[in-house]
């Protein structure tokens, strides 16, 4: 029986019983002490020691945004996401998932709990919210806190816990779509949910489907090149006809240089001349002669996914209660690059030459004559079969409870006991890649038979079943079978899985003049494991696809915790109230040993009107099973060479040119793209695969130091007003990082670290030819600043009622230190850390009419510059400036503001219309050479266009 049946059929029979049990005494009423994100102690007063944001189903579905994931990366907190929409390019597990990167720290430095449970977790060590079902979602509230000595590993950047619905009376269904004004990014998003509850039971049931349509890079002027309308001939790939070149004793390109000629250009190919003929060949001299493959390109991927959901309580005797969630979600998410850029040395380990004994070789035996020819170096796009990605991913999420209820000294206690069970696993295919194993036959001895046809191998020894090509005769001269033959059909699977148990035990133990002193405690068993297995022949680097090992992890870990809530003062002058609160939690883990992290906060309201709150907090995350235990892959890192001498670090900072100099980099040194061209200020996709580094079973956790304090203002004189601020000072020291090619280039030029040179070789033309990064515990990472937050309920008046909430991030500081040794450099300001992000909402309703105008601000960002020289500032505000993450000179963008607007209209029928326009002003979108798209220099993760949308809920 197929897995999704087996679950099919579960969660009918769990609900067959929950009806059966639905007919006895009535519940005991609900308890006026609940749990709030952030302690285990259940308490009356919402308000807490940790500065907590919550945002409602109502607000989920007024934002126009169909995902959780997109919805939370648009809070002031949010950074820029790990893994944008528009990094098509970017090849690994979690490509089509949501993922929060709260304060910009890191996506795998955030723990997301669903009611109060883990949730899924890649081998990566990262969290997918798009597979929760937002249907089923009654709140979310986000802590910006650390909060490790509650929840345990990777809750330093804070905690996103998703409230789901505890009861659910008869049934829902929704229905959404929306597209961009051009008619792309459609999306669409239906849901139906029904709930049925007795005496002594209830239960839940959700079906709920959502698809977002990919965006094109060509459909849009703006993003059809990789830097914009104003460079459109910068950074052009190989051509999709034949390069040549002479191969030389090393085996590498030498000699002439050669390209077929043809007719068309850069971002329309024409048809090219025939290739056998060495006359037909030219010297490339213009950018017709490259290749624009942004056309080809993805702006932003697609995904499609449908989730299964189910919730049940069950009453017991002896004021029992048993509770459990069953979630199966299937997310496919496609991505789409240009075809590959083919050489000789695609995988320098494997290399392929076009042979002297082929028959479409210009220069070999079958053209100059036997004994006379010569094998080829060559290069070529096959833009006849894009390379596309297909992520299958399966998440699957069961966990079950009893809890219970009881009394010592008639104070209030309650207990549970609990299993958690969490598994994602998937299947990638990708296909327009090149076996090179067929690719070397393809191209290698061929001749033409006494019937006219091209056949592989030598007359009386015929290759069976290869299929010979013309690969350097272009688009339409090299057959589908032959495509078909030298295609590469591969990907991977991969998997983790996390279980747990859990008891948990809180209540009040005994009474202080200013109120009942809280306790909790608990132990939890967690088991992870993970793999995952690369295409066979991609492990043996006999594909273009990037070279990859296989692997395999699992670790376990015992904890134990212990939280105390301590009234101190009540009632007195200058304290309505003081409480101070305490935890700490042990943790033993089998791969590194134990850790102990512990956690102090208070509030204190001198005035009713006023309380004051702070935080010290110990955080730590454990390494992933990927950091630990990786395989390691090859990548085709893009970077720019600070050693360039004309748009490189070495060109404005003499520090810099004199390490390079002192390391054998020529003084004229350039470097150059896949194409042979010099490349910009911006870089370029180095032309050899660098190697990822391979996991670290040496690798310690990462510890933290969170520090919050703040206030929360409800005057008494204006009903209906919050104000709050709260000050963040969190650190990351022991950091576990991947580096990136252009940082390990960077910090051994720039910085002079020297363990960075040793991973970096050269030939001697000064190209980079070796390149070695991978995962570390290196250095720190920090970041403080402030939070403000303002609501304001106004009355009611002959207008209808007006509300009005706003949030705001102020980053004082973003700071990354590469090495302990490193200097600690403040990338505050620098794309993508913004000093301030606002949100302001002003909501409005009448009778059955309801609005919302939402406005979003992005304050002004420093990137790169386009052309950084003094004399000639082009795209450039100040070439000599600061010293950024980048190195010298920025270009300052100005601040963005995005306005959305939505309307509602409830039926009498129990029915709600929702219609709305995201960014109904039209704000365009600016070029930004920092951003994380792949094919062009938009940033992907703000509206590219206006967006319309339209919702209807329908009650049952």
């Amino acid at each position: 029986m197929h897995q999704r049946t087996k679950i099919a059929v579960a969660v009918a029979m769990a609900i067959n019983s929950m009806a059966v049990f639905a007919q006895a005494t009535a519940p005991a009423p609900e308890m006026a002490r609940v749990e709030v994100t952030g302690s285990r102690i259940r308490a009356v007063d919402q308000a807490t020691a940790q500065p907590i944001l919550k945002v409602t189903q109502e607000q989920i579905q007024k934002s126009g945004l169909v995902t959780v994931g997109d919805i939370l990366n648009t809070m002031t907190s949010s950074g820029s996401p790990d893994f944008s929409k528009g990094a098509v390019l970017t090849s690994n597990r979690e490509a089509g998932g949501q993922f929060i990167n709260a304060r910009n720290l890191g996506s795998q430095r955030l723990l997301i709990l669903v009611n109060g449970k883990r949730w899924t977790q890649s081998v990566a060590g990262f969290t997918d919210v798009s597979t929760i079902p937002s249907a089923m979602i009654e709140s979310i509230e986000i802590l910006k806190d650390g909060a490790s000595a509650i929840y345990g590993s990777d809750a330093i950047a804070g905690v996103v816990n998703f409230i789901l619905k505890k009861k659910l009376v008869g049934g829902q269904a929704s229905g959404y779509v929306g597209q961009n004004e051009l008619g792309d990014g459609k999306t669409q998003d239906w849901s139906v949910s029904y709930g049925a509850n007795g005496d002594n039971a209830s239960m839940m049931f959700s079906l709920s489907h959502t698809k977002q349509e990919p965006v094109f890079a060509k459909d849009r002027a703006i993003t059809n090149f990789t830097f914009g309308p104003d460079h459109p001939t910068s950074n052009l790939g190989g051509g999709p006809f034949g390069r040549i070149r002479q191969v030389n004793a090393l085996g590498n390109a030498s000699g002439f240089n050669q390209y077929l000629n043809h007719t068309g250009g850069y971002d329309n190919p024409g048809i090219g001349q025939n290739s056998r003929n060495p006359a037909n060949y030219h010297t490339p001299a213009t950018n017709d002669d490259f290749y624009n493959s942004s056309r080809d390109m993805m702006f932003t991927g697609g995904t499609e996914l449908t989730t299964i959901f189910a919730k049940g309580n069950i009453d017991l005797p002896m004021d029992l209660r048993f509770n459990t969630t069953a979630m199966y979600a299937m997310r496919t998410s496609v991505a789409q690059v240009a075809g590959y850029p083919l050489q000789s040395l695609a995988q320098v380990a494997n290399p392929v030459y076009i042979s002297k004994d082929s028959y479409y070789n210009p220069y070999g035996n079958s053209v100059a004559g036997a004994g006379l020819g010569q094998d080829l170096f060559f290069y070529r796009r096959t833009i006849e079969r894009p390379r596309v990605t297909e992520n299958d991913n399966n998440a699957l999420h069961l966990d079950a409870a009893i809890e219970g209820d009881f009394s010592i000294n008639s104070l209030p206690w309650n207990w549970s006991m609990g299993v958690n069970y969490s598994k994602s696993s998937g299947f990638v295919l990708n296909t327009g890649n090149i076996n090179l194993v067929n690719l070397k036959k393809a191209v290698g001895p061929s001749f033409m038979d006494s019937t006219g046809k091209v056949v592989c191998g030598v007359p009386g020894a015929v290759v069976a079943g290869c299929v010979p090509i013309d690969l350097l005769g272009g688009p339409g001269t090299t057959s589908v079978a032959g495509l078909d033959y030298i295609e590469h059909r591969g990907g991977g699977t991969y998997g983790s899985t996390v279980g747990s148990f859990n008891a948990d035990v809180a209540g009040e133990i005994f009474t202080l003049p200013a109120g009942n002193v809280g306790l909790a405690f608990g132990l939890e068993k967690r088991n992870v494991r993970g793999y995952d297995v690369p295409n066979a022949l991609e492990q043996l680097a006999l594909t273009t696809n990037l070279a990859g090992f296989s692997t395999f992890g699992k670790y376990s870990v015992k904890e134990a915790y212990l939280e105390l809530n301590v009234p101190i003062l009540k009632n007195v002058f200058l304290a309505e109230s003081l409480i101070f609160n305490v935890a700490s939690r042990y943790s033993d883990y089998s791969n590194f040993g134990d850790t102990t992290n512990s956690k102090a906060s208070f509030t204190w309201k001198p005035i009713k009107d006023l309380l004051v709150r702070g935080t010290y907090a110990e955080g730590f995350r454990a390494p992933a099973l990927g950091d630990t235990f990786g395989g390691g892959s090859q990548s085709f890192d893009s970077y720019l060479d600070p050693c360039d001498m004309v748009v490189g670090q070495a060109a404005f900072n003499a520090t810099t040119k004199a390490n390079c100099l002192a390391a054998g980099v020529p003084a004229t040194y350039r470097q150059t793209n896949q194409a042979g061209q010099n490349v910009g200020s911006t870089g370029a996709q180095t032309t050899v695969a660098f190697n990822t580094g391979v996991g670290n079973n040496s690798l310690t956790p990462e510890t933290a130091k969170t520090k919050t304090v703040g206030f929360l203002y409800n005057p008494s004189f204006l009903p209906g007003v919050t104000f709050t601020a709260d000050w963040f000072d969190i650190e990351v020291i022991n950091r576990v990082s991947a580096i990136s090619a252009g940082y390990t280039l960077s910090q051994c030029y720039q910085f002079q670290v020297q363990q960075f040179c040793n991973n970096i070789g050269r030939d001697t033309t000064g190209k980079v030819i070796f390149l070695q990064r991978g995962n570390r515990n290196a250095g720190a990472l920090s970041t403080s600043g402030f939070d403000m937050a303002i609501g304001y309920r106004m009355p009611t008046t002959a207008y209808g009622q007006f509300g009005i909430r706003t949030e705001a991030t102020y980053v004082d500081e973003y700071i990354i230190q590469s090495t302990n040794e490193s200097a600690r450099l403040n990338y505050a300001g620098d794309y993508p850390s913004y000093r301030v992000k606002s949100n302001i909402v002003l909501d409005w309703s009448m009778g059955n009419w309801s609005a919302t105008l939402g406005t979003r601000f992005l304050s002004k960002v420093k990137t790169q510059c386009w052309d950084a020289t003094p004399t000639a500032p082009v795209e450039c505000s100040d070439p000599t400036g600061e010293t950024n993450s980048w190195g010298t000179g920025f270009d300052r963008k100005a601040a963005q503001w995005y306005h959305d607007l939505s309307v509602g209209y409830a039926f009498p029928w129990k029915g709600k219309l929702l219609v709305g326009i995201n960014n109904i002003l039209d704000k365009k979108p600016r070029i930004n050479y920092d951003t994380d798209a792949s094919a062009s220099s938009v940033d992907p993760d703000v509206p590219v266009d206006r967006f319309f949308y339209v919702r209807y809920n329908q009650s049952f």
